[in-house]
């Protein structure tokens, strides 16, 4: 290879590399989470209290303005993008934003477009989404039982569910819903329920299903905090998501930016980044790509989840539909 051409691919290496998001640990972040609306359809106990009060609109990045941040992002080495909310299908106009996006899968500069529902909307927008690019959604269901069901939601129909969840099928998404993941209770904001009520160790549940199913740890990773085990019996994985009995932050990769455009660069922490002000201050992506390294440099080590058990207090004011989980 002639001298020049060799240089100037070291030297497009060493740029890219440079212009990576790697925090003070060394983790490099690749994963993006944005929040496009606090809005939810549902008020499912462990995330809402019943009479939400929500954000103003006119408090909320546009979604020209959510495109333009999640793209600074994808510039500086994000190759997962995940839209959440609340529910990010009850954000009107949504589908413009997921087509936009779409462009950055069409280039080869993102991997994966995909996004977090509870699956109420998933009827109307399936197709839309598949056609968009988008290959898989996670649906967030709690129990198949109808009175169960509206008890943990609220407001929730599981028929609609049910539909939203065989259309995405039908539109060829992959559903993450057969694989099993369990998650402990995230003591975030306060939802009118006592949260010691709501924990329950994992270490526990793990334990009492061991008595009646062969549990094997295994190597497999989403790229998320589940830890996965093989059920013998079935032959099926089961996750378990452990924030407050075994912390799971060494290969975090992932920082969360909300629908008003405030980065959290932990769920666990309160430390958080404005990235609006800078976003709205000019047309050009100076100030935000500095804000965001900025801020990414200030990213902890990991959360400190506890239930203030003398008080009862969630560990964080923030409630979980802020920065969508």
């Amino acid at each position: 290879m002639p001298y020049g051409v060799e240089m100037s691919v070291l030297e497009a290496y060493d740029t890219r590399l440079k212009g990576s998001l790697v925090d003070p640990f060394g983790r490099a972040i690749t994963y993006l989470r944005v929040s496009v609306t606090d809005r939810c359809d549902f008020r499912c106990v462990y995330c809402m209290s019943e009479n939400m009060t929500f954000l103003p609109k006119a408090d909320l990045l546009s979604l020209e303005e959510l495109d333009r941040l999640c793209s600074a992002f994808i510039a500086r080495g994000v190759r997962k993008l995940r839209l959440t909310g609340g529910e990010p299908l009850v954000r009107r106009g949504i589908m413009t934003l997921v087509a936009s996006l779409a462009r950055h899968l069409s280039t080869g500069a993102l991997d994966e477009l995909t996004l977090t529902t509870n699956g109420s909307q998933l009827a109307k927008y399936a197709r839309d989404l598949a056609g968009h690019g988008v290959r898989r959604v996670n649906v967030s269901l709690d129990t198949l039982d109808p009175d169960k069901f509206r008890a943990i939601t609220r407001w929730g129909e599981l028929d609609k569910v049910l539909a939203g969840i065989d259309a995405a099928q039908a539109a060829g998404l992959k559903v993450k819903i057969m694989e099993l993941t369990l998650i402990e209770v995230m003591p975030l904001g306060d939802v009118g329920e006592g949260r010691l009520d709501q924990y329950l160790p994992l270490s526990i549940v793990r334990a009492r299903l061991g008595e009646r199913f062969t549990l094997s740890d295994i190597d497999y990773r989403t790229g998320g905090p589940a830890r996965y085990v093989n059920v013998a019996e079935t032959g099926g994985r089961l996750g378990f998501i452990t924030p407050l009995t075994h912390n799971f932050c060494e290969s975090c990769n992932r920082v969360r930016v909300t629908c008003t455009g405030t980065l959290y660069m932990c769920l666990g922490q309160e430390d958080a980044a404005d990235l609006r002000t800078p976003l709205r201050a000019s047309e050009g992506n100076d100030l935000l790509d500095a804000a965001i390294a900025e801020a990414i440099s200030r990213k902890p080590k990991g959360h400190d989840f506890i239930i203030d058990r003398r008080h009862q207090r969630p560990a964080l004011s923030r409630h979980m539909s802020v920065t969508g989980g």
